[in-house]
């Protein structure tokens, strides 16, 4: 069978779109990100599909369409309700011109009882539109899924269990985890010609816990001894949610946004019922720990997690903090250096005033998450450049332990540690 999986690049749909070509289906991965995630997907993206027209070219061939795209706020290049709602409405208007009968649609737990935020009501206003139209469709709507690779709040949750304090946030509901191999085994299902369609299926595990319950499994499954737990008062975690939402502004995708805020007060609990109907037993987190041992890449990932929050902004303050320091405090010692290197008159000002503006274009191309990648090589270049231009020009420096040439060396290795870590997914 050949099926396209929207947002086949993301957690669930690489999984998918994984295990399906595994069982011999032909696949077609669709995402936004398709060229730099995976050559051979094909780019969509939900935000300019403003017509049923926009699918037509992407579908050919297609038996089946298994929908996995999501965001969790708006923002300058997210629009929920174009992702959720309006592009995914053309999507299943493209599937029914074109005779796509079967439709596997991701929603979210719980938008049939609460809709908190944007998030859940363009989630359930998708379900609505997909109701409508006369395909085979059925509906998942998962609680917070975990599996091997991490994302979003299963990222998040692993960042938190590697502190050796626990941040505790308050208004957070109950959650019943359901394991991301679960979740594959249920679009399996309902791809099979002879399975049942035109219903809604909840995905959740066996048992019910709290935030807390799960950081503290996951802590468990790293082999890490129990840390204490630190309360949050709610201004402090007010704080640090509309933090997340100041650097969706800049293009990052952090888990701790406002909207996150109004869903995990909500839960993301369901009935298990759905599941069992369908034959399928899915796994608690503890069998699914007790299988799949913590590996050394796992423990490195949990303490790299929140650090590389704490790198991007030590990096792009400091080029930033850079420019008061040349043209500020530091301007006759720097017009001073390159006196001393040979530069008279105005082009010593004029060079300590054009570099200080290159350092500020480097610390906003770092900050903003479309340009960080040209930002820290940038950065590295410009490193490597100050560092050769000052050993010919003021050899001396290299002579003083607290002066800039033996400084840069440990900055020069933390962009370099920032490449590593830029990847989201």
């Amino acid at each position: 069978m050949k099926v396209a999986v929207i947002g086949g690049t993301g957690l669930i749909g690489s999984a998918i779109v994984a295990h399906l070509s595994s069982r011999g289906h032909s696949v077609v991965a669709m995402s936004r990100t398709a060229g730099d995630a995976d050559p051979k997907a094909t780019p969509v993206d939900l935000n300019k599909a403003t017509s049923p027209s926009y699918w037509v070219h992407c579908l050919g061939g297609v038996e089946a369409v298994v929908n996995c795209a999501g965001v969790l706020q708006d923002s300058p290049k997210d629009s929920t309700s174009m992702v959720h709602h309006h592009g995914i409405a053309n999507l299943f208007a493209a599937c029914e011109q074109l005779k796509i009968r079967r439709v596997i649609h991701f929603s979210a737990i719980g938008v049939d009882r609460e809709t908190p935020s944007a998030f859940s009501e363009t989630k359930l206003s998708g379900d609505k539109a997909l109701m409508e139209h006369n395909l085979d469709w059925i509906i998942l709507r998962p609680s917070v899924v975990i599996g091997r690779p991490a994302y979003g709040a299963s990222a998040l949750m692993r960042g938190l269990a590697a502190l050796p304090a626990i941040p505790v946030m308050p208004n957070t509901g109950p959650l019943q985890i359901v394991l991301l191999e679960d979740v594959v085994r249920t679009v399996e299902h309902f791809l099979d010609p002879g399975a049942p369609t035109r219903k809604i299926v909840e995905l959740v595990g066996p048992h019910r816990y709290s935030f807390l319950d799960v950081v503290a499994l996951i802590r468990r499954w790293y082999r890490w001894p129990r840390a204490r737990e630190v309360h949050l008062p709610k201004f402090a975690s007010s704080v640090m949610y509309k933090f997340g939402d100041m650097t969706s502004l800049l293009g990052w995708r952090p888990p701790v946004r406002s909207n996150a805020e109004r869903e995990i007060a909500r839960g993301a609990t369901g009935n298990l019922e759905d599941f069992q109907r369908l034959g399928l037993r899915p796994k608690g987190l503890p069998e699914f720990f007790a299988s799949e041992p913590a590996s050394v890449q796992e423990r490195w990932f949990a303490r790299m997690y929140l650090l590389k929050s704490a790198i991007f902004v030590v990096l792009s303050l400091f080029w930033i903090s850079t420019v008061y320091v040349s043209l500020g405090p530091g301007w006759d010692y720097g017009v001073g250096l390159m006196r001393e290197g040979g530069v008279e008159g105005s082009g010593a000002a004029l060079t300590v005033v054009a570099g200080a503006l290159a350092d500020l274009v480097i610390g906003l191309a770092i900050a903003y998450r479309p340009t960080s990648r040209c930002g820290l090589y940038a950065a590295i270049v410009i490193s490597f450049t100050y560092a050769i231009i000052g050993t010919f020009l003021v050899p001396r420096l290299w002579a003083d332990p607290l002066g800039p040439m033996l400084k840069i060396w440990p900055i020069i290795v933390l962009h370099f540690v920032a490449l590593a870590v830029l990847d989201d997914r």
